[in-house]
C-alpha cells in the first residue's frame, strides 16, 4: 500500500509539531522546578504569591520578603541564563556540524571557548578585579580566535572547509598555550583558584544585566538561523551541490559561522566554559526529528534548554556546596554522547 507524498509530509508535520509542544511543555515544567530547587527552597504556592505582588493591588507577607529577594534577583535570572546558554551552544553546535557537515564538530572547533577562556583568565590576573573587564576580555578574545581561523584559512584558500577546521586547531592549541602560561604565572593562592574555577563554568554570577545582553544575541541568532534552515540544509550536501543550486556557499558559511562564533562567545564570557552540550544536544535532536533543519533546530533549541536546566538544578541541589555546571555536563554528556554512538552506528553520520 503507498501513499501520496502530501500524505507522508502532512504527517511528519503533525508528528514534529506535537514533539515541540510536547518539549515546550517539559521545559515549563522542568523551569518551575528549577525556581523551587536549591538549598533555599521556594515553594510553588510562595512563587504565586511573590509573583501577584508584582501587580497593584496585591501585598506580600512579610516572611516572604526574602523569599521575594532571592526569586527575583537570584533565582529567576539564573533559570533563564541557563535556558538561553543550552539555546545558544545547542544550536550553534548543530549549525556547525550542518556547515563542516561533521557529526563531532562542536562550538568550540574554531577556539572561540579557548579564546574566551584565555581572555577570562587575563582579566583576572590584572589589577582591577572587575567582573565586566572579565567578561569583556572574554567575548574580545573569543571573536579574535574566531577571525584569526577564518583569516588563516582564506589566506590558505584551498579546500575552505578542511582547511578552517584544521586553523581553528592551530587557533586552539594556540590559546590553550597562552592559558598555561598566565596558569604558570598567576597566584597559586588568590589569581589560579578563580582561573580553574571560570573553566568548570558556572551560572553562579549571573545578573539581569548579563541576561539583557545575552538573551537579545541567542534569541536574534535563533531567528537567523530559522530564516536560513533550507540553506543549511543545502551547505549540509557540500559546496558543489550548493554552487549547483545557485548558492554561493563562502558567503554564507561566513554568516553562519561569525553569528554562531558570536553567540558562543557571549556564554563563555558570561557562564565559563560549559562543554558537551554543543556537541551532544545536536545528535539527539537529529535522532528524535531527522535531519531537516527546519524540524531539527526548534527541537535542538528546546533540548538545549531543557538539558542545561536540568543540568543547573542538579548542580545547585546535588551537595551542600554547589558544583560547577560545567562538571555536571561533562558527567552527563560523556555516556549520552556514548549511547548516542551506539544508537546511530552504521547511519550517515557516523
Amino acid at each position: 500500500m503507498t501513499f501520496p507524498l502530501s500524505d507522508i509530509d502532512n504527517r511528519t508535520q503533525k508528528n514534529s509539531t506535537g514533539m515541540i509542544r510536547g518539549l515546550w511543555i517539559l521545559l515549563l515544567v522542568l523551569f518551575l522546578c528549577s525556581l523551587m530547587a536549591g538549598r533555599f527552597k521556594i515553594t510553588v504556592s510562595e512563587i504565586s504569591a511573590i509573583v501577584s505582588s508584582l501587580f497593584p493591588g496585591h501585598s506580600l507577607s512579610p516572611d516572604l520578603i526574602s523569599h521575594k529577594l532571592v526569586f527575583l534577583w537570584i533565582r529567576l535570572p539564573r533559570c533563564l541564563m541557563a535556558v538561553m546558554v543550552g539555546i545558544g551552544l545547542s544550536v550553534s553546535g548543530a549549525v556547525y556540524q550542518a556547515i563542516f557537515r561533521n557529526p563531532l564538530v562542536s562550538p568550540d572547533i574554531l577556539g572561540v571557548a579557548a579564546g574566551c577562556t584565555f581572555g577570562a583568565a587575563l582579566g583576572i590576573i590584572l589589577p582591577g578585579d572587575s567582573f565586566y573587564l572579565v567578561q569583556t576580555l572574554a567575548f574580545g578574545f573569543g571573536l579574535l580566535a574566531v577571525f584569526m581561523a577564518i583569516g588563516i584559512a582564506r589566506l590558505i584558500s584551498v579546500k575552505p572547509v578542511i582547511v578552517m577546521v584544521l586553523a581553528g586547531m592551530v587557533v586552539l592549541s594556540f590559546f590553550n598555550a597562552l592559558l598555561m602560561l598566565l596558569k604558570y604565572f598567576s597566584d597559586p593562592y588568590d589569581e589560579l583558584p578563580g582561573i580553574v574555577f571560570w573553566i568548570m563554568g558556572s551560572l553562579t554570577r549571573v545578573t539581569w544585566h548579563d541576561l539583557a545582553i545575552t538573551a537579545p544575541v541567542t534569541c536574534c541568532g535563533l531567528l537567523l538561523f530559522m530564516l536560513l534552515r533550507f540553506r543549511l540544509n543545502i551547505l549540509s550536501l557540500g559546496d558543489i551541490q550548493a554552487r549547483s543550486l545557485g548558492m554561493n556557499p563562502a558567503i554564507f558559511r561566513l554568516v553562519l559561522i561569525v553569528t554562531s562564533s558570536f553567540m558562543v562567545a557571549m556564554t563563555v564570557a558570561t557562564c565559563g566554559q560549559i562543554c558537551w552540550i554543543g556537541l551532544i544536544i545536536p545528535h539527539m535532536a537529529r535522532t528524535i526529528a531527522g535531519p531537516e533543519h527546519k524540524n531539527m533546530l526548534p527541537v535542538t533549541a528546546l533540548l538545549g534548554g531543557i538539558f542545561m536546566l536540568a543540568a543547573d538544578g542538579a548542580a545547585r541541589s546535588l551537595t551542600p556546596a554547589e558544583i560547577p555546571v560545567g562538571i555536571i555536563t561533562a558527567l552527563i554528556g560523556a555516556p549520552i554522547f556514548a549511547f548516542l554512538l551506539y544508537k546511530n552506528r552504521g547511519s550517515g553520520w557516523l
